[in-house]
């Protein structure tokens, strides 16, 4: 294994160089130390190091936990490049990378983004440092997305539950009682009584932005589409059970019109018909009540949250859409500490001060807790006011610790995003069926993944 991904590493390097270009100059200033990914031999002092931490801060609360962390930990500073964007960082990440220098310490990923830099060898196998022994600890979705060849390579410092959210209002008119709708076969039916009254059970046009979703729903389908066994990947987009049940579901409210093809997710379309009552339901991660909130301001009171329909009646199956977390980078001669870092913000004090400011948590102890689900605190009556009293937190905590079937992400994830768009797009505007567009899409991930130096083999 450890020349196998020795190999890799030199080869991604080589056919990455060509990439470290103005991003790993501006933040290179600010970079750690060059090494390798000997843990013990990169190990540091674990009490005295000057770290570096690249990610992004949309909640501006990286300051403040920073300084709680200093003051616990005398002996360490950390200095934080706020890289910008999830996609930023990830970019010079893999900038620093090819340059064979530059990284910071301590990197915050996405968390399909972990196994790309895992698998080459960039990443530290976090089990030296004890992490493996945290599993029991975290809900069981973010953790198995940061496995590779069965080792933690990140811990989650968030994560995205895919959860069951619908308009009330909508449903009603349509003669369809939402809290009933406990299986795929219920949705079916529940879809077109709403599109006899005018408007979309969901939307969903095959785009990019749609790509989430999909890996979050075909997960819950138990879906494989892909195996990642160090530089060897088996694409099975068609013939894979799970797959071919979330297939066939998606092609049946395609050819009955049942879903909206035209607008895509995070659009100014999708908002509007959010807010005006023409999409009555959506399937997407925990994450999404504040935008909702803030997306459909008109329908305060309408909105409910519930656990994802399931495939077969009685199961509790969920999936997770999004997250992120952070990492220990190769190159960094303070390991340790950086370890320490990571440690604090994921699993000790530094977790609980996220939660407290609206990072939905992925620690068991904090999803469980009385402050959590507290329907009394300001915040959460906020939030459930706009969802017509429920205990929204209550209904997600539950969501965030129902069980999940395995699940690996290829390490060309990027490239595997933007290409779902231009593949699967064409099954939603009736160009190719569902089931063409993803053979054509097999096609293109297994050709990309042996241009980059993989073993990529396809069964469609």
């Amino acid at each position: 294994m450890a020349e196998r991904e020795k190999n890799m590493r030199n080869m991604k390097k080589a056919l990455a160089a060509v990439a470290a270009v103005a991003t790993l100059a501006s933040l290179a200033a600010c970079g750690g130390s060059d090494g390798g990914n000997d843990a013990k031999a990169n190990a540091g002092d674990a009490d005295k190091a000057d770290l570096v931490f690249w990610g992004w801060d949309t909640g501006n609360t990286m300051k403040a936990l920073i300084a709680d962390f200093e003051k616990a930990n005398p002996g360490i500073t950390v200095k934080f490049n706020n890289t910008g964007t999830a996609s930023d960082t990830q970019t010079a990440l893999s900038n620093a990378v090819a340059a064979g220098k530059g990284a910071p310490d301590v990197v915050m990923l996405e968390d399909p983004t972990v196994t790309q830099f895992a698998v080459t060898g960039d990443l530290v196998d976090l089990t030296a440092y004890g992490a493996d022994k945290l599993e029991d600890d975290f809900s069981a979705g973010p953790w198995s997305k940061l496995q590779y060849d069965g080792k933690p390579y990140a811990l989650p410092i968030d994560s995205g539950p895919e959860v069951f959210f619908y308009n009330d209002a909508v449903l009603k008119k349509a003669g369809v009682d939402g809290s009933q709708i406990k299986t795929w076969d219920d949705y079916y039916e529940a879809a077109k009584k709403v599109k006899a009254i005018g408007a979309y059970m969901t939307n969903n046009s095959g785009s990019s932005m749609e790509y989430q979703p999909f890996t979050a729903q075909a997960w819950q389908a138990g879906a494989q589409p892909w195996k990642v066994d160090g530089e060897n990947i088996t694409i099975d987009m068609t013939k894979d059970s799970g797959m071919k049940k979330y297939i066939e579901f998606q092609q049946k409210l395609i050819d009955e019109d049942l879903v909206d093809t035209k607008i895509a997710n995070w659009s100014d379309d999708w908002n509007r018909a959010l807010n005006e009552g023409d999409i009555a339901t959506l399937t997407i991660g925990a994450w999404m009540p504040v935008n909702l909130m803030n997306g459909a301001p008109d329908q305060a009171g309408n909105w409910r949250v519930a656990q994802l329909p399931q495939w077969n009646e009685g199961d509790e199956v969920s999936a997770e859409d999004g997250g992120s977390a952070l990492a220990v980078v190769s190159q960094s001669k303070q390991q340790a500490a950086a370890y320490k870092f990571v440690e604090y913000l994921t699993h000790g004090d530094g977790a609980q001060t996220m939660a407290d400011t609206g990072t939905f948590p992925s620690l068991k102890k904090i999803l469980s807790s009385d402050s959590f689900t507290d329907p009394n605190t300001e915040a959460n009556k906020k939030v459930n006011d706009y969802f017509g009293g429920q205990n929204v937190n209550e209904i997600l905590s539950e969501a965030a610790q129902r069980k999940v079937s395995a699940f690996q992400y290829l390490p060309y994830n990027p490239y595997a995003q933007s290409t779902f768009g231009d593949q699967i797009s064409k099954a939603y505007s009736e160009d190719i069926t569902l089931e063409e567009a993803f053979v054509n899409y097999s096609k293109a991930l297994t050709d990309h993944g042996n241009q980059q130096g993989y073993t990529v083999t396809s069964k469609d």
